[in-house]
């Protein structure tokens, strides 16, 4: 596996090395000893599937507080997703910035996400299935989301117009949980 460090401290991109042969290929995608070499938490308690009928459907910013923060490894297995994390950490130096990358099931990248970030995708095709390794149980009571639109995150998501729940346009903007007292570290 290749893992690379995203601009938001402690979380990866990862990719698989496929070792080819007529049949086709054979690759790790999960592997418990490089991920503790770089602290990246390989418990997984629940495992979880989305599947959205329609291009440019968005899901997200979704993160739960503590103590129930998840960490999560997040693929795409049909279609395509335009796959964006915030870091909403408040003591880190990218606190409120967000990154994002496609992942596909033809690009089989996996994207980890560490506690203390809130996550989202869209669509980019019809039929689109992502397949998430949550760290965590889901606990309604600590589910939470940040605006996907909010101006001072200044997210660029590359379609137009999304479709979005009800649920997800109603998320608070981030300036509004300034100052925070929850710690994702724990």
């Amino acid at each position: 596996m290749i893992l690379t460090e995203t601009p938001l401290q402690g979380a990866y991109l990862i990719e698989i090395e496929p070792i080819r042969d007529e049949r086709g290929f054979f690759a790790r995608m999960f592997c418990q000893d490089q991920f503790a070499d770089r602290k990246i938490v390989s418990t997984v308690a629940q495992c979880s599937t989305s599947f959205s009928a329609r291009r440019a459907t968005l899901r997200g910013m979704h993160y739960q507080t503590p103590p129930h923060g998840e960490e999560k490894f997040v693929r795409c297995t049909a279609g395509a997703i335009y796959d964006v994390i915030v870091d909403i950490r408040p003591a880190s130096s990218t606190y409120g910035k967000w990154w994002g990358a496609e992942l596909s099931g033809g690009n089989r990248r996996t994207l980890y996400i560490p506690r203390g970030f809130a996550h989202g995708f869209v669509t980019l095709e019809d039929d689109t299935e992502v397949f998430y390794m949550i760290s965590t149980p889901y606990a309604a009571s600590a589910a939470r989301g940040l605006r996907w639109n909010d101006p001072a995150i200044g997210i660029s998501w590359p379609i137009m117009p999304l479709i979005v729940s009800s649920r997800d346009q109603q998320w608070p903007m981030i300036r509004p949980m300034e100052p925070r007292t929850e710690r994702f570290d724990e």
